[in-house]
């Protein structure tokens, strides 16, 4: 018995696609899914990440956004409040990245690791080389920045490493 023939694969043009075609088919049908759900996945750390960071940063993300600028000799972080008025959320900034530039100062790297995990690219090269890195902090009229500066090409690249997953990280609380 015949499943298809010539008469029925003039009607249904699907019948002529053949293995190869329907192949080609499921293989980009695949790769949406893997898309869809690496999207789904990203979705997730970040919401992760947020949550952790609300047990380490005072101030509320979805008041603040987080700069990271890449420079030639390191980078700068910025966080400012979208409501230049919010003193309190201004304040929070302040006081918590004075602290944080305090501690990456002296090689403790403890809150991003919190937030972001032990594995995040950059944090051990940072972490381990410290003393090399010009750490200074700068308040600003609407929150502060730290500025990292140094001639040590492994760890200029740790601090883009570590500014690339702070951004993909942060999602839409980063620039």
């Amino acid at each position: 018995m015949k499943v298809h023939s010539t008469r029925s694969a003039k009607r249904n043009p699907l019948l002529k696609i053949g293995a190869a075609g329907l192949g080609i088919v499921f293989l980009l049908l695949l790769s949406a899914g893997i898309f869809f759900h690496s999207k789904s996945a990203h979705h997730h750390r970040q919401a992760e990440v947020a949550s952790k960071g609300a047990q380490v940063m005072p101030f509320d993300l979805e008041k603040t956004i987080h700069r990271f600028e890449a420079l030639p000799d390191g980078g700068l972080q910025t966080v400012t409040v979208k409501d230049p008025t919010d003193t309190v959320q201004i304040e929070l900034i302040q006081s918590h990245l004075k602290e944080e530039a305090a501690k990456f100062a002296s090689g403790d790297f403890s809150d991003p690791a919190a937030i972001h995990g032990t594995d995040m690219p950059g944090l051990s090269t940072l972490s381990a080389g410290y003393r090399d890195i010009d750490i200074s902090y700068t308040a600003l009229p609407s929150g502060a920045s730290i500025r990292y500066a140094t001639q040590e090409p492994s760890l200029i690249a740790a601090v883009g490493d570590w500014f690339e997953a702070q951004l993909s990280d942060h999602g839409h609380h980063a620039m």
